[in-house]
């Protein structure tokens, strides 16, 4: 198990957290033998798909290069610009090839870990200069898994090449009896198909060594049970900020239930414990809606609210317990609740209009019927 500078043991994984702050820094994953492994094998495969090409470029830059006409070998203008012209085709005739390389050594880096720009992996480290702590590197696990991948490239290397010379033998030796011409073709193709069998000798290396990288660096960045409480911490505040908050958002939830209270057409009491302000607008209602509800001290605040706006409260208190209980703040009331509300609130528009002089004084309000799955007792 890994440990941290004070001996206290890493054996948790690194949070997500960990691994961002992590990449932030430039810490990311990277295998030096797969970035190898990817630049040879697109060499190589360039080779196959670009050489001919490229060979074809070259032999007609030689031949022009090397059969001037003799004024132009003793025109130091004419010279420039043949040296300018087999420039640009030297050039053109290399771009694909060029263009694949670049392609391959930006990707071979990036393959593990991805793109990663940090300014912080820039900055000078003096610790880097310790040399106590480099002469701990020398001899740490890492440094013997990188002799070991030394060792390890140096002999399957070294076997594919012995394979390939063996298969190749047969042709190597012909080549003194075979035209110039021919003999050059078949050292090519043989260098050609040496260098990619070679190339992809190294996949082995980088797939041994890709996971490793990848548990290397995970094992890095493991924390102490202590690192991973403080971070939980951080990140989710400390219980008296969080109860703070919930008291804040609490509270303004409560302003803004108040701040409705004047929509009401009718507030409802138990008559002392319990109180729920409804409002009914046929134009934008399709029911009866609890805009604010409380109990004791929020009650008392609905009924102090309700009293200065003149909104009239009806005492009915089974009723008033079955919609707090059964409904939340903005929403309808039960349908199996409508009848009662809507005697209460037709109670109340006639109230309003014998107070006017334009009806007579309502009768007393029957016993509702409360249904048994929405009645809470006292």
């Amino acid at each position: 198990m890994a440990e941290n500078e004070n001996g206290t043991e890493k054996s948790e994984e690194p949070t997500s957290k960990r691994l961002e702050k992590a990449r932030q820094e430039g810490q990311v994953p990277r295998s030096k033998e797969l970035a190898t492994m990817v630049i040879l094998v697109g060499a190589a495969i360039s080779v196959f798909i670009f050489g001919p090409m490229v060979g074809r470029s070259l032999q007609t830059i030689f031949k022009s290069a090397f059969s001037l006409p003799r004024e132009l070998l003793m025109n130091t203008g004419s010279m420039s610009r043949e040296l300018i012209e087999i420039t640009q085709e030297i050039t053109i005739a290399l771009a694909p090839f060029m263009l694949v390389m670049l392609a391959a050594s930006i990707y071979g880096n990036i393959a593990l870990g991805g793109w990663n720009f940090s300014s912080k992996s820039l900055t000078p480290k003096l610790s880097k200069l310790n040399p106590i702590k480099g002469l701990k590197n020398m001899v740490s696990v890492k440094s013997l898994v990188e002799l070991v991948k030394a060792i390890a490239k140096t002999l399957v290397v070294g076997l594919v090449a012995y394979f390939v010379m063996l298969w190749d033998m047969p042709v190597l030796l012909g080549m003194g009896a075979e035209d110039i011409s021919v003999s050059m073709h078949n050292a090519m193709e043989t260098l050609a198909w040496t260098f990619l069998l070679l190339s992809l000798s190294l996949i082995i290396i980088a797939a041994i060594d890709v996971p490793f990288q990848s548990y290397q660096h995970r094992k890095e960045l493991r924390m102490t049970k202590q690192e991973v409480k403080e971070e939980f911490r951080d990140t989710e505040g400390k219980p008296e900020v969080k109860q703070k908050i919930r008291q804040t958002q609490f509270d303004m939830a409560m302003k803004r239930m108040l701040d409705a209270v004047p929509e009401a057409d009718v507030v409802i009491t138990n008559p002392t414990h319990y109180a729920v302000a409804l409002r009914y607008d046929s134009k934008r209602d399709q029911a009866p809606i609890v805009v604010a509800k409380g109990v004791d001290h929020m009650a008392m605040k609905i009924r102090e609210i309700a009293r200065a706006r003149k909104i009239e409260q009806i005492e009915c208190p089974p009723l008033t317990r079955a919609v707090y209980y059964s409904t939340e703040l903005g929403r309808e009331v039960p349908s199996q609740l409508y009848l009662a509300i809507a005697q209460i609130l037709a109670y109340v528009f006639q109230l309003k209009r014998y107070r006017k002089g334009q009806a007579k004084r309502p009768g007393r309000l029957p016993d509702f019927d409360i249904p048994d799955n929405l009645r809470r007792d006292a």
